[in-house]
């Protein structure tokens, strides 16, 4: 998933790193951060005084921006084993019942991904005395494959309090990164770096999991998750397993939940069976097709719970967007605890408000919503500001809560509107009072994140029941909604008409700062196309950014507006989950053209005769328009053409000369729209069917598991 942004006003983090290897000395003091050495550990209270919840972050990256892997936690008793297989967290168990373990899954970075998880150190069970935190790769991958390994640690209030750095893991293809411990009642970290040959199945075996070795099987099976509110008491969900580096399950030693019945036809028998917790990745299910309707014509609409066609006024469109988003969080525990974990908050009882008056001087503030949980009669509390239709958010806005916030000991505050933060360019600069001891944690959500997370929910992954599901559709339908003003990133700004004409007159000058903004409007577009791609498709969806390690992103923004100037193009890449290649975007201003494209590797063994015939097989529904190029080990240009030539006499797009292949790249064209929003004509429109329909008509076809179950429907 792209990530949840957040800005985190705290004292500057000054590195230092020490050789000791029993510990490491730097003391945490006015926002100082460790600088952690293999084998060192720390009392996390000498760093924090709110550290009763904390977050933990491992990254990674690599030269091709592809490289990936999964993170798991395992809570272990003094003797060093899990109590039983439920303390094993991964995947398929991204969360404790208790709320003291939450896998908040991947967010993108520069080169890379990055897997966070939180952790509630005071809801840990009083059995448990260390919490191991490892990670693993795919297949035959390894982390000597990955760069810049490493672990971060923040506070309750968002403050980085810890980092370590992996520098030679080695062939291995699971690495233990940390633990926690208990020590004389409070809790320590430790830096671990430890690899293992065998992987999650060896690192789950050594901490006392059962593992059985023969479960891991492909099963091709569409399972119906839900129907519609008229469906009562939905049964649970059927899992299936799916074949991934870690092909066995975990039998569980504690109670069995509930009988999962098997899909009839599948080949698998019936009887009910417990639900085992399973390494291989769950299986992503379609929800039914929606029954016929029983309206007498088209033009009958159907009654909806949240009504969005008599919103006049963006006043009238932020208040209703904001009451149904967090009455919609507080009654589906799912949903909420999927969009306010990455904040910090605690699993727990939410109850949601609206236009609440909060005391500020003379002139009392009215926040568009406020979020509070309980836990263990401690609250957690967020103010939320929302914005609609493109309208921007407001810095004295901002400001003004998040001064409430910190006076009334608030933890967050959330911004919610149509625009997509980045990394390095806050969409508001807020100051807040250093003088104060307590921090308060901005953060932005974006609508398209919201829909993206209620499609994952309710078409992909499941939800509790048929009622929970029919309030997420209806929220998803309000946010669709031509009228509700939620429909994400929709304008390329000011700047992006000027410097299409700049382009086309050949007057675009290196450093204007106009082709940094369009730049920054790109990256915006481009993370809203992998949110919605990826709820559609229930995969991860990450954009790639091929830059250096450590470059500041500013000064990357900066590279890219310069190469504009000069080459007149717009480049992206896209890495879908599934997919045996990248993604290439590239909108050519000077051209007015719009071109997606795929590299494959040519096969490592038969005849180049035999991989035109089949890659022309594959592509039998592909449009006849595609562009298919041989590409060649000298890197010069190699034969190409479209597939209707290609058809009926695939060798022409074999080299003459016998040259070696080293792949085939797939490219289809299009105009590109010239306005700035996301009209017929516009840009962004351009942009979002160019993807959908390469991904449709071309990308399905190159995967290795059916197409068909990949497909998304419409509840």
């Amino acid at each position: 998933m792209v990530p949840l942004m957040r800005w985190v006003w705290s004292a500057s983090h000054i590195a230092t790193k020490q050789g000791r290897r029993d510990c490491c000395a730097a003391v945490h003091l006015g926002g100082l951060m460790h600088e952690m050495v293999k084998g060192g550990n720390v009392g996390l209270a000498s760093l924090s005084e709110d550290v009763g919840s904390v977050m933990m972050s491992l990254s990674w990256g690599s030269p091709t921006g592809e490289g990936d892997a999964d993170v798991s936690v395992l809570l272990l008793t003094a003797d060093g084993k899990v109590r039983s297989d439920g303390d094993f967290y991964f995947y398929n168990n991204p969360v404790a019942a208790d709320g003291s373990v939450q896998l908040l899954g991947k967010a993108p970075t520069a080169d890379g991904s990055e897997d966070r998880i939180t952790f509630d150190l005071t809801a840990i069970p009083a059995g448990v005395d260390q919490i191991v935190v490892a990670a693993s790769r795919y297949e035959s991958a390894r982390f000597s494959e990955l760069q810049d390994l490493r672990l971060t640690l923040a506070d309750g209030s968002g403050e980085s309090l810890l980092r370590f750095a992996i520098d030679d893991p080695g062939e291995v293809s699971a690495l233990l990164f940390g633990e926690f411990y208990r020590r004389g009642g409070d809790w320590k970290f430790r830096a671990i770096g430890q690899g293992y040959e065998s992987g999650l199945a060896g690192v789950a075996t050594d901490f006392g999991v059962d593992i059985d070795d023969d479960a891991g099987t492909d099963v091709d099976e569409d399972v119906d998750e839900v129907e519609g509110a008229s469906d009562a008491d939905a049964g649970p969900e059927s899992e299936s397993p799916v074949r991934t580096s870690e092909a066995v399950s975990v039998i569980p030693a504690q109670p069995s939940s509930p009988a999962v019945e098997s899909v009839p036809g599948a080949g698998v028998e019936a009887a009910p069976r417990p639900a085992r917790p399973r390494t291989a990745k769950k299986k992503v299910t379609l929800p039914k097709v929606a029954k016929k309707s029983l309206a007498e014509n088209d033009s009958w609409r159907g009654a909806r719970l949240f009504p969005a066609s008599a919103l006049k006024s963006d006043h009238e469109r932020e208040t209703r967007a904001t009451s149904v988003l967090l009455s919609v969080m507080a009654q589906v525990p799912e949903f909420g605890r999927r969009l306010t974990a990455a904040f910090g908050a605690p699993v727990g009882r939410m109850e949601t408000f609206t236009e609440v008056t909060l005391p500020n001087g003379e002139s009392p503030r009215r926040p568009d919503g406020v979020i509070r949980v309980e836990r263990a009669g401690k609250l957690w509390t967020a103010l939320v500001e929302t914005k609609t239709n493109g309208n921007p958010l407001k810095p004295d806005q901002v400001q003004a809560y998040a001064d409430i916030a910190a006076r009334r000991g608030y933890e967050a505050v959330i911004t919610l509107s149509n625009d997509v933060e980045l990394e390095g360019s806050p969409l508001v600069e807020v100051k807040l009072d250093g003088r104060r001891k307590h921090k308060v944690a901005l953060w932005h959500l974006s609508w398209a994140e919201v829909a993206h997370q209620a499609q994952l929910l309710i078409r992909h992954e499941g939800v509790g029941n048929a009622a929970h599901a029919w309030l997420l559709q209806e929220l998803l339908h309000y946010l669709q909604h031509e009228n509700s003003g939620c429909h994400g990133f929709q304008n390329m700004g000011r700047s992006w008409v000027p410097v299409r004409n700049a382009i086309d007159a050949e007057t675009l000058c290196q450093g204007d700062p106009r082709a940094v903004e369009v730049v920054e409007s790109w990256e915006r577009l481009v993370r809203q196309v992998c949110l919605r791609l990826g709820g559609e498709l229930g995969e991860k969806v990450l954009p790639v950014q091929r830059a250096k390690r450590g470059t500041d992103p500013a000064s990357r923004r900066a590279a890219l507006a310069d190469r504009l100037c000069v080459d007149g193009r717009l480049d992206a890449e896209l890495r879908i989950e599934g997919t045996p290649g990248v993604l290439a975007l590239c909108a050519d201003l000077r051209t007015g053209k719009l071109r997606t494209s795929i590299e494959i590797a040519a096969p490592d063994q038969g005849y180049p005769l035999t991989w035109a015939k089949r890659l022309v097989r594959r592509l039998a529904e592909a449009p006849a328009d595609l562009h298919v190029e041989t590409l060649l080990e000298e890197q010069t240009g190699g034969p190409r053409g479209t597939l209707e030539r290609l058809r009926p006499e695939p060798a022409d797009i074999l080299p003459k000369n016998g040259a070696q292949i080293t792949g085939f790249r797939l490219s289809l064209f299009r105009g590109m729209g010239n306005t700035r929003g996301t009209a017929e004509s516009g840009f962004i429109r351009s942009v979002d069917e160019s993807v959908d329909r390469f991904h449709a008509s071309v990308v399905v076809h190159l995967e290795g598991r059916s197409a068909r179950a990949r497909r998304p429907v419409d509840a």
